[in-house]
């Protein structure tokens, strides 16, 4: 009888992120590229999981990576207004609405504004508030996916995955370079 492979096991031949700790005004980021995608960034990652990253300054640069960090370094720099970066909200774990929120977030301009209720109305979702923010807080691509463009209905920043400060850090950076309206 031939053996079976058992269903909690993982294949080993499944391919694992590279994760890259890159410096930031924000604090260190924790950078996870699966192939050419971008699966995940996270805000100082602490111990046991920080020593999972490599120091972006020990890696070999390929054209890829500069790129990739090059962008996110723009972006800082407030030189760039948009990332262009492919991502993969899958390999993140992320259900299906969760994926439709965030790719409508993506999809408000650098500079601007949305606040959550209009994003829910975006997604056929109205009356789903509580909702929206616990998706906006689990943004696995922070950044990447500028859920800090989405604000409280009276106008303040509301909460942030990465914190209330790093929130005002980036609505401030981009509305240094927006155009007025």
């Amino acid at each position: 009888m031939e053996a079976q492979p058992s269903l909690s096991s993982t294949p080993e031949s499944a391919p694992q992120p590279l994760r890259i700790l890159m410096p930031s005004p924000l604090g260190p980021l924790g950078i996870e590229i699966l192939g050419t995608a971008l699966t995940r960034v996270r805000f100082e990652p602490a111990e046991p999981e920080l020593s999972t990253f490599t120091p972006l300054h020990e890696i070999d640069g390929s054209d890829f990576l500069d790129e990739v960090f090059g962008r996110l370094a723009e972006y800082f720099a407030g030189a760039r207004r948009r990332l262009d970066l492919e991502l993969d909200l899958c390999a993140s774990g992320t259900d299906p609405f969760a994926r439709r929120v965030l790719k409508e977030a993506a999809k408000i301009p650098y500079g601007r504004t949305r606040t959550c209720r209009s994003l829910a109305e975006t997604v056929g979702r109205p009356d789903c508030g509580a909702e929206m923010v616990a998706i906006l807080l689990a943004n696995p691509l922070p950044i990447v996916v500028p859920c800090h463009r989405v604000v409280a209905e009276d106008g303040t920043p509301g909460e942030y995955v990465g914190g209330v400060p790093r929130k005002l850090w980036l609505l401030e950076l981009e509305a240094q370079g927006s155009e007025p309206l």
